[in-house]
Formats: structure tokens, C-alpha cells, sequence
């Protein structure tokens, strides 16, 4: 018998949790039950995802800074490939502000819930209040200061200090740039490694997805049995998803621009890896589809497939970044808390910088919303409001990934002139279609 998929096992889980939770909340015992027995679990899970966090922000980043092999190719096609796609990452997160902001998915929670929510993690609210007073009298140049620790194993010890981890890993990545090849190659072997464990845990964590979603969802309704958090919940999902479509506008819109080619030839050219992306909710897993697609249906030359669209895999995680602005606004508003104009500055910052950190594989965009949310003061155990509807808004960000990469890769092309005519004719008014090349075999 074929195995469930995980998006439907979570799914299931989710579902079922709810179920549960809601029998039992008509037994005198059955809150208490889930407070004791249940809601553990999904702690547990949580916890899990905050413990991988450092490791993968080091794994990933030095891995993905030191596979740009030398200081001239950053300097050239590197710096526009990095600088174009900050750039593409900044503006995604920006939308999402927009939107979440915009519609207000958190005020859908009425005080009653908040109140609940609020007293229920009332220790994490104290302790960003005196967060909030330490930063209210700090220095302007206290931001930038605190960039650079002075003991990356004492920054490593605490996520709330993610910037000085992400600061650390990119210094480290350069470093092995600029080392002979012959000295950097077995530490960069050590890194490759540990990056491939790393990915190896997120796996294994993500096995008891299910069961974490099923603990989380059955303490949320019996903690907050009010059905006002789950419509907010389903005003949250319709909120990433309307930033996700922005963003493919933006990215058809910026290769019109700059490359002179047309929405239908792009979209026909990168559509088999955008639904691979949303059925594997993976970039990794569709790189090869997508440098395939790239190179022979789009007319980016190797040169460049080869250099740009691995480093997006890596580092250009524009539809998880929308996605974590728009998650830690809502979260932040289901508890009630008024992001000011630089907190949301700040999570553009982060949200960006966290984004090349995000490993190309289902759940990554879970654990680096985990930096964000402690960057901005915003309580972590807010995580489970949201990962009931994770998954499938995981598979749509993982197709704007891909589509960003895309778009990053023709737009450097056309600027090192490395752009040219499709190998592969896609379809329109004057292509085959594609049942036609599927006959003919081209």
C-alpha cells in the first residue's frame, strides 16, 4: 500500500486534532487531560524545531557562501546573482507587510481569545517587555554593535542572537573563499556533511509532523475553543496566498522589463518546476527540473544556470520570507502586541537575512520563522496558531522559491549577455504544443 503523503498526513492530523479536542472538551476532564497529556507533544515538536535552528543557519550558509569559489566570481556575476536576489527578497517581504497589514487577519481574534492567549504565554510577554525597555535605552548604533558577537558558541546559545549566528556564517564562508583550495576543501567537506545531517534531522522531525499538529491543534481549541482563531486562521492563509500571486506578478513583470520577454513565454518555460516545487514542496528537489528548464526552454546559458540557480536554491527563499512578514504580523496581532514601524523594519531585515539560511527542503521556512519571530520580540509558542495550515501554503511558497530563481537567473543573464534563444520551443501562437512535442520527441 502506497504511503500518505506528508502534506496529507498533516492535514489528517490537523483534522483529527480538532475532532479530539472538541469530544473532549465536552468531559469535565477533558481539558485537563489534553493540558497534561496532549499538549506536551506539541512542545515537544516545537522545541525540536527551535533546537535545529543554529546548526541549520550554519550548515546552510557557510555551505552556500563558499560554493561561490572565489572573490572575482562574486565580484562579477556573484554580486549581481547575491545583490539581485536581496533585492527580489526585500521586495517579496515588503508585500507581505503590505497585505497583512492591510487586511488585519489577527484582528479577526476577539479580546476574549487574545485575553486567553495572552495569559497563557504571559511569562514570553514579560520578557519581551523588558527586552523592549533594554533596546528603548540603548544606543543608535546598538543594532549594528550587536551584529558582530564577540563568542559565536555564546551567540549560538540563544536564538534571539540569529543575526550575530547568520553575521559569523557568512564572515566563515568568505574566509574559506579566500584560503587555497588545498586548505579550504576539507573543511568545506566537513561543512557539506554536516549540512547533509542537518537536512537529515529536518526529515526525521518532519516524520512526527502529524502527530505535533495533532497535539497543537487539540490544546488550541481546548485553550481558545472560540471559532473566531480558526476564521482568522483561513483570513491568515488567504493573506499569503494573495502576497505569493503578487509576487509571480512582480517576477513577470521584472523579466518583461528587463529582458523583453513575454509572461506566456516565461510561465510556459518554468511551469513543469513550478508544480514539481508545489507537489515536492522542495527547491532542492526540483533544481535539476529547473536548471533543466531553465537552460533549454528560457535560453539562459549554462555558465549561468550553473552558478545562479544553485545559490538561489540556497539563498533565494523569496516566497518563505513573504510568508514568515505576513505569519509573525498575524501572530503578533493574535496577541494583541502593535508592531511598531521599526519592529516591521526589522523583520524585513531578519526575514531577508534568515532567508539565506533556509535550507531548500519542506519545514526549513517553519524553523526560520522561529528567528524571525524571536528577532522581533514576538512570542515562539505563537507557532501554533499557524502550522495546522503550514503545509500547504509551504507548497505554494516553495513555487514562488523556484519562479524567483528563474526570473533572478534570465535577468543576469541578460546583463553578462548570456541570454539567447530557447533550445526547446515552449508553446504559444507560434510553438508546437506540447502534445505535439510530445509526438515528435523534441
Amino acid at each position: 500500500m502506497k504511503k500518505l503523503a506528508l502534506h496529507w498526513q498533516i492535514l489528517i492530523g490537523m483534522v483529527t486534532g480538532v475532532v479530539f479536542a472538541i469530544i473532549l472538551s465536552k468531559f469535565s476532564w477533558g481539558a485537563d487531560f489534553i493540558g497534561d497529556w496532549i499538549k506536551p507533544f506539541g512542545t515537544i515538536f516545537i522545541n525540536a524545531l527551535k533546537l535545529i535552528a543554529v546548526p541549520l543557519i550554519l550548515a546552510s550558509l557557510i555551505k552556500g557562501v563558499s560554493d561561490l569559489k572565489d572573490i572575482s566570481k562574486l565580484s562579477k556575476m556573484g554580486g549581481r546573482t547575491i545583490g539581485t536576489y536581496i533585492v527580489t527578497t526585500v521586495i517579496a517581504v515588503s508585500i507581505g507587510l503590505l497585505v497583512v497589514n492591510i487586511i488585519k487577519p489577527g484582528s479577526a481574534i476577539t479580546e476574549e481569545t487574545r485575553t486567553e492567549l495572552i495569559e497563557s504565554y504571559k511569562g514570553d510577554a514579560d520578557s519581551k517587555i523588558a527586552d523592549a525597555q533594554k533596546q528603548k535605552d540603548a544606543g543608535p548604533l546598538q543594532a549594528l554593535e550587536d551584529l558582530v558577537p564577540s563568542n559565536i558558541f555564546s551567540a549560538a546559545g540563544d536564538n534571539r542572537n540569529m543575526l550575530q549566528v547568520i553575521f559569523f556564517a557568512i564572515f566563515f564562508g568568505i574566509g574559506l573563499i579566500l584560503i587555497p583550495e588545498e586548505q579550504s576543501k576539507p573543511v568545506k567537506a566537513f561543512f557539506d556533511g554536516f549540512n547533509e545531517v542537518i537536512l537529515k534531522l529536518i526529515d526525521l522531525i518532519m516524520l512526527v509532523a502529524p502527530y505535533g499538529v495533532f497535539a497543537l491543534l487539540a490544546a488550541l481549541v481546548v485553550e481558545s475553543p472560540s471559532t473566531d482563531l480558526f476564521a482568522a486562521l483561513a483570513m491568515y492563509a488567504f493573506c499569503v496566498v494573495l502576497g505569493l500571486l503578487l509576487m509571480i506578478g512582480v517576477y513577470i513583470l521584472i523579466v518583461w522589463i528587463f529582458t523583453k520577454r513575454s509572461p506566456l513565454f516565461f510561465i510556459n518555460g518554468i511551469s513543469p518546476a513550478q508544480l514539481l516545487a508545489f507537489s515536492t514542496s522542495s527547491s532542492a528537489a526540483t533544481l535539476p527540473v529547473t536548471m533543466e528548464r531553465v537552460e533549454e526552454h528560457l535560453g539562459v546559458e549554462k555558465e549561468v544556470t550553473s552558478f545562479v540557480l544553485p545559490i538561489g536554491a540556497t539563498i533565494n527563499m523569496d516566497g518563505t520570507s513573504l510568508y514568515q512578514a505576513v505569519a509573525a504580523v498575524f501572530i503578533a496581532q493574535a496577541f494583541g502586541m502593535d508592531l511598531s514601524l521599526g519592529a516591521q523594519l526589522g523583520i524585513i531585515a531578519t526575514a531577508t537575512l534568515a532567508s539565506i539560511g533556509s535550507a531548500a527542503v519542506p519545514g526549513a521556512g517553519m524553523v526560520m520563522l522561529v528567528i524571525v519571530l524571536a528577532q522581533a520580540g514576538i512570542p515562539e509558542a505563537g507557532l501554533a496558531l499557524i502550522f495546522a495550515v503550514d503545509r500547504p501554503l509551504d507548497m505554494c511558497r516553495t513555487t514562488v522559491n523556484v519562479t524567483g530563481d528563474a526570473a533572478v537567473s534570465m535577468m543576469v543573464a541578460k546583463s553578462v549577455d548570456k541570454l539567447g534563444d530557447p533550445k526547446v520551443k515552449d508553446w504559444d501562437d507560434n510553438y508546437p504544443s506540447p502534445d505535439q512535442i510530445k509526438r515528435t520527441g523534441e
